[in-house]
């Protein structure tokens, strides 16, 4: 039950309205955020805490991981991440007195984050900003950007490269003459009824972009569960274990009852995969995009 809360936590939400930044500059900064607050700094921030993992990233890889003060108990890559004082988020209890002894100029929230906590740390002064998830990689670059603004970062070389590698996969994908049909495992606590991706979820638009069909897609909610009988049915070709960070293996998938007339699971076409890439809307989307597709297509990766 505990994992399901935290792939939760770290998954909901989907709609992006926070506005596109304006060139980072060295004076003062107003932008509106996700929550459609107008957020005013006098310079760029140099003491941050951030409230998720997708922020974390987002900071270290724009370059201001050496402005991060505080970070929440997921934040765990980069490496250099865990030597970050952490303020809490285990269940979406955060330490307000640990955030504030921290005195950060800027506290990045973001959609595992609720209206209510960042009411509560505005209240006590603290200036945040609330960065909503992207629905699209592109969307993602924009978020870097707002990100760069807040903190002085020109984010220009890192999102060239990211569209550099986005394009790269595109290139090879537009040439795949088929779409293997693809189940992607969140969480098999119960394997007649496992948790999937679904339509408007990132994971379903990571493996339509990687050149596969989504059975999940087929659903109705962005994290739905599958019952076997749906799953037998759509026959995928390729599953995907999100969940391998977990302890489920393609072994155990293969002896799992009624699982045995899946084409995946005689072919023993069965892969783990770090769902972190997946799951977390940061510029590590694009790693796990590269992933997605190295394991649809082995064949254009030769």
């Amino acid at each position: 039950m505990f994992r399901k809360l935290t792939f939760i936590l770290l998954a909901l939400g989907l709609l992006l309205t926070a506005c596109s930044p304006s060139a980072p500059s060295a004076g003062s900064i107003q932008l509106t955020d996700g929550l459609g607050r107008e957020v005013s700094l006098a310079a760029p921030a140099q003491r941050i805490v951030s409230l998720a993992p997708s922020n974390t990233e987002i900071l270290f890889a724009i370059g201001a991981g050496s402005q991060v003060v505080g970070r929440d108990e997921f934040s765990d890559y980069p490496a250099e991440a865990a030597s970050v004082e952490k303020v809490g988020g285990s269940m979406g209890e955060y330490s307000v007195e640990a955030i504030v002894a921290l005195k950060p100029d800027l506290v990045l929230a973001a959609e595992i984050n609720t209206p209510e906590l960042v009411k509560q740390l505005e209240d006590l002064g603290l200036t945040v900003y609330y960065l909503k998830n992207p629905k699209t990689i592109e969307e993602m670059y924009t978020n870097l950007g707002i990100v760069g603004q807040l903190t002085g970062h020109d984010v220009t070389s890192v999102v060239d490269g990211l569209k550099a590698r986005v394009k790269a996969v595109d290139d090879k994908i537009a040439t795949a003459t088929e779409r293997p049909a693809v189940f992607y495992e969140i969480d098999a606590t119960d394997p007649a009824k496992p948790y999937t991706y679904g339509p408007g979820s990132f994971g379903d638009l990571l493996i339509t972009r990687a050149g596969g069909i989504n059975v999940g897609g087929q659903l109705t909610d962005p994290y739905p569960q599958i019952s076997l009988e749906q799953l037998v049915v759509s026959n995928p070709s390729i599953i995907l274990l999100g969940d391998a960070q977990w302890g489920t293996t393609p072994e155990s998938v293969l002896v799992r009852p009624g699982w045995e007339s899946i084409a995946a699971v005689q072919s023993k076409s069965v892969f783990p995969i770090d769902d972190n890439m997946i799951s977390r809307p940061g510029p590590r989307l694009v790693d796990g995009l590269e992933a997605l597709a190295k394991l649809i297509h082995p064949e254009l990766f030769q």
